[in-house]
């Protein structure tokens, strides 16, 4: 960890002793001699540590110069330690100082061993403080998405084939692109990427770049300090610095406004940031995932997504196939919804009778897994019996005749043309359901807006 100490004092004795002294301990100080200097300093370098005199050439006895640089110090950083010294010591200066934000204080001439025991213990409680800062806000990203946790199913080819392709890039830092149709469990899959990773013991901190605004999307991503704009009333912690030593999951990544596109690119050539307000450079170390549901080629040819950022993110794409063509996986899901669900509202798990079995397998799902989750428990707390039937799935009539027709006995053609009769029934039951409402009928199924809309104009055909 850089250890840059910053020493501010109008006596140029006192700089070349501490000057000698600290880097005889290893430390990297930066001697100034005025209150406007150390300002400057901070607002570009990363310090870990401020000693500083209270007194300066405009006033050398009352310590104001002193007590106001403390305060425009916390303005620009909160955490940083202070250790005050001073050669006109009482405990009314010590008080005023510990008020304005100074950490400790010290009285000159100071005691070496004394005052590097200060700068070492304040030094790791800033560290302390800083860590438990980023655990809340890791914390209370892992709240937000505990939703979306789930197991892991393979029993299709095409299920195990993909993740055979994870569990071989998961050892690399390469950059890894998820794509599919939506629902089909991008976020499941790339926490199982990470999970396998060198990075494991680190989080994996994602964002749904779909729900951050233009407005909000530097302070979001990179952070803001206390007062840069009207609503940051304290210092912001920002997903790239989350990330840190971990895992970096952008979601829907087509969706970032092409504006941000090329301060995303920086961030990930150059791994360095500034927080909204600050002209201070972080570094930063992570791995990165994303994920998408879009054509990012046909995306970049409309002029709606940058090239250079499509090279970057992409250098090993994974495709998760949609639920409709890994059948083998449809009832060991189903089965896996379920026993969630029991655990859910302490009921007990139920099973799944045959006939609802073959209505399972025979549904396209244009919600993918993430409809069949939702089906399954609604099953599980609307079915009055032990079993789970066909009248308990809600798949509508057409559903039900496909799963009482033996599929052996139908042509590809009536297939395809039950298909979409299901497919509409399930339109017209969400839009109902959400009074006319297309874009949360969208959300429910995992449509984009654009294909559900499409769906609609069908169906008036």
């Amino acid at each position: 960890m850089k250890k840059t100490i910053l020493v501010v004092d109008d006596d140029e004795g006192i700089l070349s002793a501490l000057t000698m002294l600290l880097r005889s301990e290893g430390f990297a100080p930066i001697a100034i001699s005025s209150p406007e200097q150390a300002l400057a300093v901070l607002s570009h370098e990363d310090i870990r540590c401020i000693l500083m005199d209270l007194n300066y050439s405009a006033d050398t006895t009352s310590g104001d110069e002193g007590l106001k640089l403390i305060s425009a110090i916390r303005a620009m950083d909160e955490l940083v330690p202070i250790v005050v010294m001073t050669g006109w010591g009482t405990i009314e200066v010590a008080v005023s100082a510990i008020k304005k934000g100074a950490n400790d204080f010290i009285q000159k001439p100071w005691e070496n061993d004394r005052l590097l025991a200060i700068i070492n213990n304040q030094s790791k409680l800033a560290d302390a403080e800083k860590q438990t800062q980023k655990l809340l806000q890791q914390n209370q990203l892992l709240r937000e998405e505990a939703n979306l946790n789930g197991a892991i199913v393979a029993r299709s080819a095409l299920t195990v084939n993909m993740l055979n392709t994870i569990q071989h890039v998961a050892g690399s830092d390469a950059s890894v692109i998820f794509t599919g149709e939506n629902g089909t469990g991008k976020s499941l899959f790339a926490r199982y990427l990470h999970q396998l990773s060198g990075r494991s013991d680190a989080a994996l901190i994602s964002v749904n770049m779909g729900a951050v605004t233009e407005s909000l999307f530097e302070s979001e991503m990179f952070g803001h300090v206390k007062g840069s704009f009207t609503d940051a009333k304290a210092t912001r912690i920002g997903r790239f610095e989350l990330a840190d030593e971990g895992t970096l999951f952008l979601d829907e990544i087509a969706n970032t406004p092409y504006s941000q596109q090329g301060k995303l690119l920086r961030v990930l050539e150059e791994k360095q940031f500034e927080k909204v307000g600050s002209s201070k450079t972080q570094h930063t170390n992570f791995r990165l995932i994303t994920a998408t549901n879009c054509d990012l080629n046909a995306a970049v040819s409309e002029g709606k997504f940058r090239k250079d950022l499509l090279y970057r993110i992409n250098t090993v794409e994974i495709e998760i196939p949609p639920l409709r063509k890994r059948v083998e996986d449809i009832i060991p899901l189903a089965t896996a919804f379920l026993a969630k669900a029991a655990t859910k509202y302490a009921r007990a798990p139920l099973a799944i009778a045959p006939e609802a079995e073959a209505a399972l397998k025979a549904y396209p799902w244009p919600g993918n897994v993430r409809e069949l989750g939702h089906v399954m428990e609604r099953s599980q707390i609307l079915c009055k019996g032990e079993r789970i039937h066909l009248r308990d799935l809600g798949l509508t009539n057409a559903a039900q005749t496909l799963a009482s027709t033996p599929i052996q006995n139908q042509s590809a053609t009536q297939d395809l043309r039950v298909m979409e009769e299901i497919e509409q029934d399930i339109i017209v039951q969400r839009l109902a359901y959400f009074n006319g409402d297309a874009v949360k009928a969208a959300d429910s199924l995992g449509f984009s807006r654009s294909a559900f809309y499409r769906r609609l104009e069908k169906l008036k055909t």
